[in-house]
Parts: structure tokens; sequence; C-alpha cells
């Protein structure tokens, strides 16, 4: 916990005097707020003297006054407290952004992206409660109490003693039911990211749920989640509502106290009026501090736990980061790229195992292999998606490791197997990597990747908004789309990860046209299971097994006999028999 709270308080020293402002009209507030029963006092052991109509307006515009000046400071306490308390959420959710962005693929593979969303929502939310209303409110209960006891036992400490015994009672209650809310909060906090991956995953996936009639199943798993969600809340709201009526409790048995054992004072004369008034005015003005006690405590642990929780994705640090000091990227790939001895591993699984390879500066090479191969894994190391667990690929002779990752990135035009778009249009989509992109280049694009011919069909063109994920296109447009964005970096490495599987054979070689002059002279490698896609390749690398089994021209390896003879002998049977 203490190193979750260090987290804070660089941001906490950073607004200092925002803070510093609030907490002195707190103080300044509480202090005149103090003074008022002090008036009271005053005023009617004035009066009880004898009436006078001047004294009477006197003592009425020094409350007033004193009431104005307490609502100014009180004013600036909350603008200032709460306002820097918004300023430090905003920079935390900033923060905490920035740092997802840099963790790699092996953190949200643990993490479902519902959690890290209820994290990076509900739990900041809790945290700001916690630095605003919670801080704000626990110290300014703390000076009014202190305060308003110390004025009364100055007055008479007999009757301020037998009015605070009930506060030992209330310390050991608020620490028991502050553990308590506590470890109630963690779990619900918990159960809301399990809700918030739920509906995030069936909102994502409603075509799959749809398409094989689960709503009814979905539905009942969703109503178990949210049933425990309430349970949990429900015991939440039993401590929460336990808590309450007790202070509640103690605070009439104190007022009591004060009314039975002062008014005895009173009517034996070792008390005035004013005083007996005065104690009855500290013990209402208690009375607030001992009810927001609970409140209070009841934010300051939800904003622990959910401070601890965020803690915990903020301890997760990048596998793949830059070096102390990384070498300058090499303006152009002279070399190439080489794999030397590189081993991948996915836990206990072997990925990669031993792979040699060599890939010729502006050659273009194919990689195929069977499903599961490791020819995705081999071309996630060339961007450092992921790294080797032994062995290196090295660029121009470098080890990849020894560059910035995102300056390696921007030599690079890769499209994953996985097509992602995004909820934006169409033009937008493709110029996701080049902000500054014209229309005419977006469309050159476009053409380019064979995406022209529908720019005609969509309704508005470069214009189309392709909704979430890009719900509203084929596979394949999703893949030229990708291709579009992939080009328009105009990258010295191209990596196309099967992304012509959606494609028809007719427009598949009518985008591997475009893409000839385009991949002349530039590194290119796809990853293909069709023959038609990597034949015209430099050079091609058959991995089976993790393992580099044959390599060669497209003529070579048939003649070698192995897995891509089979397969080319396999593509042109499945071609004689579709002419039939």
């Amino acid at each position: 916990m203490r190193l979750a709270w260090r987290t804070l308080s660089p941001l906490l020293w950073k607004h200092r005097r925002g803070l510093g402002v609030g907490l002195a009209a707190l103080l300044l507030k509480d202090l005149f707020g103090a003074l008022l029963p002090l008036a009271i006092k005053a005023g009617v052991d004035s009066l009880t003297q004898g009436f006078a109509l001047t004294k009477l307006l006197w003592f009425t515009a020094a409350m007033l006054g004193l009431s104005a000046v307490k609502g100014l400071f009180q004013y600036v306490m909350r603008v200032r407290v709460i306002g820097v308390s918004r300023d430090i959420e905003y920079e935390m959710r900033q923060d905490l952004f920035t740092h997802l962005m840099r963790l790699d693929a092996g953190f949200f593979a643990r993490y479902r992206t519902g959690d890290i969303m209820a994290r990076a929502t509900n739990d900041l939310n809790a945290v700001r409660m916690m630095l605003g209303p919670g801080v704000m409110y626990w110290i300014e209960t703390s000076i009014t109490f202190l305060l308003a006891a110390a004025i009364m036992a100055y007055v008479d400490w007999r009757l301020t003693l037998v009015a605070l015994l009930p506060a030992p009672i209330v310390s050991l209650a608020v620490i028991w039911f502050g553990r308590q809310i506590h470890m109630r909060f963690e779990r619900i906090q918990s159960l809301f990211s399990d809700i918030s991956s739920r509906v995030q995953e069936n909102l994502a996936g409603v075509r799959v749920v749809r398409a094989y009639v689960q709503e009814e199943s979905e539905l009942r798993q969703f109503e178990r989640l949210n049933q425990d969600y309430i349970r949990q809340n429900m015991k939440l709201v039993l401590t929460s509502g336990m808590f309450m009526p007790m202070l509640e409790t103690l605070i009439g048995m104190a007022l009591l106290i004060v009314l039975w054992v002062g008014g005895a004072r009173l009517l034996e004369g070792k008390m005035t009026l004013g005083s007996f008034l005065m104690f009855n005015v500290y013990m209402g003005m208690l009375a607030w501090p001992m009810i927001a006690l609970g409140w209070v405590v009841n934010l300051m642990q939800r904003g622990t736990a959910s401070l601890e929780r965020l803690q915990a994705l903020r301890d997760e640090q990048p596998t793949i980061h830059a070096p102390a000091l990384p070498t300058p990227i090499p303006a152009q790939v002279q070399q190439g790229i080489a794999f030397r001895n590189v081993t991948v591993r996915y836990g206990a699984r072997t990925a990669l195992a031993a792979v040699d390879l060599t890939i010729p500066a502006g050659a273009t090479i194919a990689i195929v292999g069977h499903t599961g191969s490791g020819k995705s894994t081999l071309v996630q190391l060339i961007p450092r998606m992921l790294d080797p667990a032994e062995g290196a690929v090295t660029l121009d002779g470098i080890d990849l490791r020894q560059f910035d990752p995102l300056a390696l990135r921007s030599l690079i035009g890769f499209v994953p197997q996985e097509t992602f778009l995004f909820s934006a249009t169409l033009g937008e989509n493709i110029a996701f990597g080049v902000p500054a992109a014209t229309d005419d280049q977006i469309r050159t694009a476009a053409q380019l990747a064979g995406l022209g011919p529908d720019l005609d069909g969509f309704p508005d063109g470069l214009q189309t908004v392709v909704g979430e994920r890009g719900i509203t296109l084929s596979g394949g447009q999703k893949q030229r789309t990708a291709i579009a964005r992939a080009l328009l970096r105009h990258p010295a490495i191209l990596i196309l990860d099967d992304a012509l599987s959606s494609v028809d054979t007719v427009t598949e070689e009518s985008i591997l046209q475009n893409l000839a002059a385009i991949m002349a002279g530039r590194t290119t490698i796809l990853i293909s299971h069709r023959v038609s896609t990597v034949r015209m390749a430099d050079r091609i690398f058959v991995i089976e097994d993790g393992r580099l089994a044959e390599q060669g021209a497209h003529d070579e390896l048939v003649a070698l006999g192995g897995y891509y003879a089979d397969l080319h002998q396999r593509q042109l049977l499945e071609e004689e028999l579709e002419s039939i």
C-alpha cells in the first residue's frame, strides 16, 4: 500500500500550491466556524445581564460576518481541493493510458479488456473521490473536532470529558468497519471487472453469439455475474448501514449527556446560559464530523482498494523497451534482416527452435507452412512485437534489441493476420499511420491495395464510416484497407501476414500485380497458404513445427518433393476441379 501511495506523492507535490491554498482556506473556514458558538455565548451572556438593542445588533452583525467569511473560505476550499483532485484524475488517466500503450502483447494476454476498462474508469473515479472529498472532509472533520473539543475543554473541562465518552468506541468501530468495507469493496471491484469483460466480449462477438443461438446462455451467465455483483454490494450496504446508525446512536448519547449533565450544572449555577448554549451548538457541530466519519472512511477504503488495483497495472513493465543508448535507425536497409539461431517460447511451448535464415535487402521472400507452424511468430520478431528467448534478429548486422522499438517500427509496414479497423471513416483508417496524408495519397494507396472498385460502391467514398472493428466491411475489404494503410507509409520493410486470405484469386492476382512495382527494391515478406501468392518471391522459406524445413525458389522447392511440392500439387488439383 505504501508503494501505491508513493505513486501519488509526485502528483500531490506537483499541485502543492493549489492544495496549500485549499487546505489553508479549510483551516480558516473551520477557525471562523469555531468562533460562531463563542459569539453566541458572549451575546447570550451579555443579554442576560441586561437587554440592549444595540448589543443585539452588534452580536447579530458579528455572527453574520463570521458566517459570511466562513462561507467564502468554504467556497475557496471546495474549488481548490476538488479542482486539484480532478487535475490529478486527469493526469493519472493520461499516465495510465500512456503506460498501457507501452506494454507488450504478454500483458494483454493476462488481463482482459473489460478488467482494464473497469480499472481505468471505476477505480480511477474511486481514487479521485478519495483524494478530493475524502481527504477534504477527513481533514475538515478532524480540525473541527479538535477546535471544538479544545474550546469546550477551556470553558468546562469536566463537561467536555463526559460529553466525549463515546469517542473511543467510535474509534474502534471506525477501524473495524473500515477493514470490512475495504475487503468488500475489493471483491466488488473484481466482480465489476468480470461484468465489464463479459459485456465487452459479447458486444465484440455479437455476430458469433447470434450465429450459434447462444443469446439465452450468455444472458444466464451475465445474470449470474450480475446477481453476484448485487449480492456483494448488498453485503457492503449492510456493513455501511450498520456503521451509520451506530454513529448516530453514539452522537445521540453524547447530546443527551450534555443536556443532562450540562442542564444540572446550569441549574446549580456552575455554568452560564451562554456556555450551556455554546456546548449544545458545539455538540451539533461535532455531530457532522461523527456522521461524516463513516462516509469518509468508506471513501478512503474504496479509494485505497482502487489505488492498489491501479498500482497493479502500473507495476506491469514492458519486456520490450528501448536500450539506454539506442543505436540510430539506418535511413535505408543495406544488408537485410538475419535470424541467427532464434528460439521463441510461449511458456512451456516452443514456437520457434534454432531458426537461421537471411532476408537480403530489397528482396521479396515468402514464408509458408501449416497452421501453427510459427510463421506469424517469425515475422512478429522483426518489428519487435516480441523478442527471442535465444539467438538474435539483426538489421544490417545490428541486433534489433539495440534499436528503439518506435524508431524501428517506423521503417515497417505491417499487415497482421487479424485485421483491426477503428470506428472511423475508411479514409481515416487508411491514413492511421500517416495523419497528414492527403485524399489523393489515400485514394492512391486504396487503388494499389485493390480497394478502388469498392470505393464507388460505398455511400460516402473515403468518408464512409466503417463501424466498430470495421463491422460494415467484408473480410476482403478489411484486409485491403489494412494493406492500403501499410502502403501509405512507404515502408522500407513490408510485411504481409496472410493478408490476402479473404480475397478471391482474381482479386489476389490484381493486388499482386499492383504490388509488384512497390515491392521492387523494397524488402518484402509474404506469408500465405496459397502458392499463387508466394511463387513470385525471390526465395521461399518453409516452416514446420517451429523449424526451417525447406528454402529455395519456387521451382527448386517443387523439385525437392517436400511440403511445398505437396502444397503446390494439392492446389493445382483444386484449380483443375474448380475449372470442370
